[in-house]
């Protein structure tokens, strides 16, 4: 009735209109246009996932109907059919019980995450545009045109007004000493820690493993020995520095102190990622050596891992996975990161224009990795298969992208900067929510290196998207060139710790960020 209403008032006749309405009807459905493709996708997902099961479940039914109709008579010759084959019974046993106990103690024993925390400087530190640009031209180290370029940089950087940076670098003149750079290590690092002791009740002197990474600031005695010192840790802990690795390196200390894990038993590990930017700074005008003095900033995180049983009731997540690529034996990925001196022997960290060529090329590397481990069957086959065509055929078929968002339901993507965040997000086909961690952790603390991360966790943590068993993808970029991931799973709805980074800010977010 009301579609021939309709039908009339655009004009003709009703009974005629009427009558295509009723032809039309009696079609099937365009199906391009009624059906969301993502949804059919789904089922199969679902399906080929599932299909182990759905072949078990005719076989149990089949043995379940089987037991069902045995009587007395059935069960009485079935014991005398076992009595006479003790000693086969017997033999399979001990078979049975030796495989079970060298399985038990050969398996990789659970790394539980306990909590983390993140480092968040006092306000003093912060660093807008007009105080960073001002502060630049102040040293009288730049001209005109590296300021210009420092400007249209932080322009397009993604980078907030509340960064922050050491206070050496707010002096005039700078002061990049190594007392001010052991000041910074010190109150970042110390500021990490002092949080994680205090929200997960451990005393320091229960720590096992310590594992420490800053990449370009490495003094005797260590970092790691400065730990041990303030918080007065056991003479037997075995501690690491991890240096010069860049911003990939927080995965490989994680990755280090799982496998002293596995090792060690009943113990904790604390693992601490950084970087220091006192000493750091660039004061030249080569260009590709002056855009970490606009994306670097102060952060650092501190991390308790466990193998203990009895924290997986506290633990937040557990380690799945970790997965390194390195490209480190081509020359150009090999040099695309590289500290050095310019022409007027000023020491800074020159970028390659081909840094985000060899980004790509190390994450399609990890990601093929990655992808047998943690991808459902379904994206498996159907890369397989596109792959097959492609080869035997000689085919000009695109290659399938698998579809990572059926394997994880977040990501934290290293917040290396914009270019970083964008050419991810569309190579990896991610929606916008997959990298508002990273796009916010950008924007509020910038490039934290190592621990960029964590900030990211935190920021997802305080927005109560993590769900109990939910998957979570931390990967990050570095310098050699590596590319590393790690895999988390939800042990519970996760809700974000005391005096997280992101506590008195996270309702601000996100923000819309300038194009």
């Amino acid at each position: 009735m009301d579609q021939g209403r309709v039908a009339t008032a655009n004009g003709g006749s009703g009974t005629g209109s009427v009558g295509v309405q009723i032809q039309q009807s009696r079609r099937l459905p365009d199906f391009l246009q009624s059906v969301n493709l993502k949804y059919v996708k789904l089922g199969y997902h679902y399906l080929i996932s599932n299909l182990l099961t759905l072949c078990f479940i005719p076989l149990i039914a089949a043995l379940s109907v089987e037991v069902s109709q045995m009587n007395l008579d059935d069960l009485r010759q079935l014991w005398l059919h076992l009595q006479y084959n003790l000693v086969s019974i017997i033999i399979c046993s001990a078979i049975l019980v030796f495989g079970l106990t060298v399985f038990i103690m050969t398996r990789p024993r659970p790394v539980y995450l306990v909590d983390y925390s993140c480092y968040r400087a006092p306000d003093h530190l912060k660093a807008p545009y007009g105080s960073f640009l001002e502060h630049s031209r102040l040293t009288g180290d730049f001209d005109e045109s590296s300021l210009e370029f420092q400007r249209k940089i932080l322009e397009r950087s993604g980078l907030g007004e509340e960064t922050y940076v050491p206070q050496a670098m707010h002096n005039i003149p700078p002061t990049p000493s190594m007392a001010a750079a052991r000041e910074e290590a010190e109150e970042v690092m110390y500021g990490a820690l002092d949080v994680l002791f205090r929200n997960t009740n451990v005393n320091p002197k229960d720590i096992g493993i310590l594992v420490v990474n800053c990449s370009l600031f490495n003094p005797t005695p260590s970092l790691s020995a400065m730990i041990v010192n303030k918080y007065k840790l056991r003479g037997n802990i075995r501690s690491f520095n991890l240096g010069g690795m860049g911003c990939s390196a927080g995965v490989i200390a994680i990755d280090l102190a799982k496998d002293l894990l596995q090792v060690h038993r009943n113990t904790y590990a604390v693992v601490v990622s950084t970087e220091n930017i006192t000493q750091n700074w660039y004061f030249g005008n080569k260009k590709s050596m002056l855009i970490p003095n606009c994306l670097f900033r102060v952060g650092g995180s501190a991390v308790l891992l466990s193998n203990k049983s009895k924290d997986r009731r506290r633990a937040k997540y557990k380690l799945i996975h970790v997965v390194r690529t390195h490209k480190g034996a081509d020359d150009k990925a090999f040099r695309c990161v590289y500290q050095e001196q310019d022409d007027a022997g000023k020491t800074g960290v020159s970028l390659s224009k081909d840094l985000m060529a060899i980004a790509g090329g190390a994450l399609k590397t990890n990601i093929t990795t990655l992808g047998p481990l943690v991808l459902p069957i379904s994206e498996q086959l159907l890369f397989f298969s596109t792959l097959l065509v492609k080869k035997l055929f000689n085919a000009g078929v695109k290659p399938y992208i698998p579809d990572f968002k059926l394997a994880f339901d977040h990501f934290c993507i290293h917040a290396g900067g914009r270019a970083v965040i964008d050419e991810l997000e569309k190579n990896l086909q991610l929606l916008p929510i997959h990298v508002e961690a990273s796009r916010m952790t950008l924007h509020r603390f910038g490039n934290t290196s190592s621990s960029s991360i964590w900030y990211e966790l935190a920021y997802i943590e305080a927005k109560g998207r993590i769900r109990n068993r939910n998957r979570v993808w931390q990967i990050a970029f570095g310098s050699g060139f590596k590319c590393n991931s790690a895999v988390w799973q939800a042990l519970r709805n996760v809700t974000p710790s005391r005096n997280g980074p992101w506590e008195d800010c996270i309702d601000k977010y996100p923000v819309k960020l300038s194009t």
